[in-house]
């Protein structure tokens, strides 16, 4: 049978929206977003630029490097992040956030000029009334601060993403003064922020409608992006209906690190995008993406997170180590990647793992057997390694079984 008859795409019937045909710029925000989550840490620079290098052999089109009006160390990273991707001629673009004052936009002018890397300035304020009744601001305010930092910016030859901060719970006749002041101001991107993960999918399609029918009025060459968070849970599910509705650029983090529960997940937007056909670069190198993000961050990957956990292509049970066995001996590596997994362990450099757990067959330790190099067919070691895995409360490890085995073949050989 043909690939295409194997596999029924329920995502895919007509009237679905056609990724194939989508396409959606990846603004990775680890290192300033994700850094700003309370339980990681602050990693040295030559992690950041590493990470950097991974950024660009997953084909992102652009990071965030920092906020360099935090102070001297934020500063000095940007800076040297700018340098690197100067030095190396890397083709990721740059952009740096900053609070739409002059103090925060000066430094990214300064380094802009030092290394001569063009740079966007991502300038946020808060725009939602909640917001503006905590802080004490009018909508006079906002719009004077927006139009002075966006004017500020523009004179010093930096182009403007202006991010007004809980997008998603501000009102609409807010969000166009808004967004008229910013553009006429020399804005030439908007971000859409749900800030505190308020959004659900239908919100997200209602909002990225209003914005882009608003920019689109102005006649300007405006872009629009979405910067999610994911407190509710929503935060991929969001993304890809701001994608659908036809947002320029997608916020997101490694892991999803971020402020409180964090952000976007960058990889599994980039699994998504990769599979439904909008994401054509290879994407091999998402496993040491992450594990770079997680060691230089001191945050642990859960064994059960997805694509990238210990577990993701892991299984000890015995139906479905059967199927993927006989997926292996029709020699079909892309049945066998497939028949019980939803994303191909191949397109991340992995492959599928059959353990021996309490819920496992006999087919799980044939398969182990045959993989670590003993007889599959010595029925009394089978045997022994079946009992023993059903007499358990866990999967069983490598030393486990290497014991188990060996108690086996001592007992079997001549006295």
């Amino acid at each position: 049978m043909s690939q295409d008859e194997l596999i029924y795409d329920w995502n895919a019937l007509p009237g679905s929206h056609d990724y194939a045909a989508t396409r959606v710029e990846l603004d990775d925000e680890t290192l300033r977003d994700g850094l700003q989550n309370p339980s990681v840490k602050d990693p040295p620079i030559e992690k950041k630029i590493e990470l950097l290098h991974l950024m660009v052999d997953l084909g992102i089109h652009a990071a965030d490097i920092g906020l360099p009006g935090a102070g001297p160390r934020a500063r000095g990273a940007v800076l040297a992040l700018a340098r690197e991707i100067v030095d190396h001629r890397l083709p990721i673009e740059a952009n740096c956030a900053a609070r739409t004052v002059r103090a925060d936009i000066e430094p990214i002018a300064r380094i802009q000029q030092a290394t001569g890397l063009p740079l966007e300035v991502g300038a946020f304020i808060g725009s939602s009334p909640i917001r503006q009744y905590a802080e004490d601001w009018d909508v006079e305010r906002i719009l004077a601060a927006t139009r002075d930092a966006i004017e500020f910016a523009v004179g010093e030859g930096l182009d403007v993403m202006y991010v007004t901060e809980d997008t998603t719970r501000s009102r609409p006749r807010t969000l166009g003064r808004l967004f008229s002041a910013a553009i006429e101001a020399g804005a030439r991107r908007i971000c859409l922020a749900d800030t505190v993960g308020h959004a659900t999918p239908a919100g997200v399609r209602r909002l990225v409608r209003f914005a882009k029918d608003f920019v689109a009025a102005t006649g300007e060459p405006v872009k629009v992006d979405w910067h999610g968070h994911r407190d509710r849970g929503f935060g991929l599910a969001n993304a890809l209906a701001a994608i659908e509705e036809g947002v320029d650029r997608v916020h997101a983090t490694a892991l999803g690190i971020g402020e409180r529960v964090g952000n976007v997940e960058m990889d599994l937007l980039l699994v998504n995008l990769h599979l439904l056909g909008t994401h054509d670069h290879p994407i091999d190198r998402l496993p040491d993406y992450c594990r770079v993000t997680a060691e230089m961050c001191g945050v642990e990957v859960p064994h059960n997170y997805p694509v990238i956990g210990d577990d993701a292509f892991r299984t000890g049970t015995g139906v479905h180590a059967a199927a993927i066995i006989k997926a292996m001996q029709k020699g079909d590596g892309w049945l066998e990647d497939r028949v019980y997994s939803g994303v191909p362990a191949s397109i991340v450099g992995r492959t599928q793992t059959i353990e021996i757990s309490p819920v496992s067959g006999l087919s799980n330790v044939r398969y182990w057997l045959v993989r670590n190099g003993y007889d599959p067919e010595d029925e009394i070691l089978c045997d022994a390694l079946f009992r023993l895995a059903k007499k358990c409360d866990h999967t069983l490890s490598q030393e486990e079984i290497e014991a188990e085995i060996g108690r086996v073949q001592g007992e079997q050989a001549p006295v």
